[in-house]
């Protein structure tokens, strides 16, 4: 299927009463379709993604097509909230220790390449943190400054062990036996279905 045919069948999955914060409708996006604007298209079916419970399949058509069209960052993110469809959505603002207090010199870039470590409040025997793993997507931005704060999104590896989480709730990232920064729970919505 080439691009327009990905497009267009994720279009027939957004129901037409659903509309974004801006009032883009499924109508603006065959209207896009319709000259040939498919980065256009595609943007505006992102922006719908986040206006409704997309169902599973639709962020994969998404990330297919950005990636024909050759938009890495936008297929990863594509990639990620269909990943977020089976496994549910965590989001957190985090703050990351200051350089020379803190084992991070760099950065955290903001795609899907950082996979540390976290204690969520669990115990293992003789009550030392059970820790457990979680990708960071940064949100709105390419990456996050060590003494820096941002919202982030996390992926766990086992989501199972994070369904105790709450909005509010504080969880600590190690990427070494050291603390690298804390979060804030800020929502935690199950899978869709």
């Amino acid at each position: 299927m080439d691009v327009v045919g990905i497009l267009e069948a994720a279009s027939l999955l957004v129901p037409e009463s659903v509309a974004t914060d801006s009032d883009i409708t499924v109508s603006d996006v065959w209207d896009y379709l319709a000259h040939d604007e498919w980065e256009v298209a595609l943007d505006l079916l992102q922006e719908l993604g986040d206006a409704w419970t997309a169902p599973e399949g639709f962020w994969d058509d998404l990330a297919r097509a950005a990636g024909m069209l050759g938009f890495e960052r936008s297929r990863q993110w594509c990639w990620w909230r269909e990943t977020e469809t089976r496994s549910g959505v965590i989001r957190a603002d985090l703050t990351l220790r200051p350089a020379g207090e803190g084992p991070r010199r760099t950065p955290i870039p903001g795609g899907v390449v950082l996979r540390p470590m976290w204690d969520t409040g669990d115990r293992g025997d003789g009550g030392v943190p059970a820790l457990d793993i979680a990708r960071v997507w940064v949100e709105f931005a390419r990456a996050i400054e060590p003494g820096a704060r941002a919202p982030v999104r996390l992926l766990p590896l086992n989501p199972a062990r994070w369904t105790h989480l709450v909005p509010g709730d504080r969880i600590t990232l190690y990427e070494t036996a050291v603390p690298g920064g804390t979060a804030t729970i800020l929502e935690v919505t199950p899978p869709a279905g």
